[in-house]
């Protein structure tokens, strides 16, 4: 029997923000092949740091693991955002030296999520759907340096990609600014089932849908 664990925080954890409807997991459930198990570990408002507890606590079962971090991460750190700057050039620095502090610990998160020695994908940070146009630009645009240390890091381990960048790309897929709904959970429940029905096929993969 395979055993599909999710990982990490609320993305995958969304049940607290679909009122009534089937959270990603539920939803996982329902279009994983036959004999196949799925199981939440993933915690609304986790950070990096809090993943070591949630390998530890891993299933002896876990066949498969998915995890998406990172976004409270991000949201901790936004306040770079409103740091004045001289220049271009200082703000661009301001946001390197955040992206170079949350890469070594997704290096790090990465290689202790490989020790477990289990398929593992890991997601993108998703773009935010702020109601203003202009937090929405700057915070997608800010993201990117974060997401270019995720993407960099997997690839270098040969670590499958799911990027919710381009499968969460309608408002609709969102409950709020950052958590997604029924729909967007949907899509994403349907890329994790597609990377697990293709695992053994190719490692290192961007999933659209």
């Amino acid at each position: 029997m395979s055993h599909v664990v999710l990982l990490g925080d609320s993305v995958l954890d969304n049940g607290a923000y679909v009122g009534n409807g089937p959270d990603v997991v539920r939803q996982l459930r329902d279009i994983l092949p036959a004999g196949w198990r799925a199981s939440l570990a993933a915690v609304d408002g986790a950070k990096i740091a809090d993943m070591r507890a949630q390998f530890q606590a891993l299933p002896s079962d876990a066949s498969h693991l998915v995890a998406s971090i990172g976004g409270n991460d991000a949201l901790r750190d936004s306040d770079v955002l409103n740091e004045p700057a001289r220049s271009v050039t200082e703000a661009l620095h301001k946001v390197a030296a955040v992206r170079d502090a949350f890469r070594a610990d997704y290096r790090a998160m990465l290689d202790e999520a490989l020790g477990c020695n289990v398929p593992l994908a890991v997601c993108t940070i998703y773009d935010p759907r702020f109601t203003d146009a202009l937090q929405r630009r700057i915070g997608s645009t800010a993201l990117a340096a974060l997401n270019d240390a995720i993407t960099r890091e997997a690839f270098a381990r040969d670590v499958a990609l799911i990027d919710l960048r381009v499968i969460c790309d309608n408002d609709q897929d969102f409950a709020n600014p950052i958590e997604p709904s029924v729909q967007g959970g949907s899509k994403i429940a349907r890329a994790i089932c597609n990377w697990v029905s293709d695992v053994g096929a190719k490692r290192s993969i961007v999933i659209a849908r």
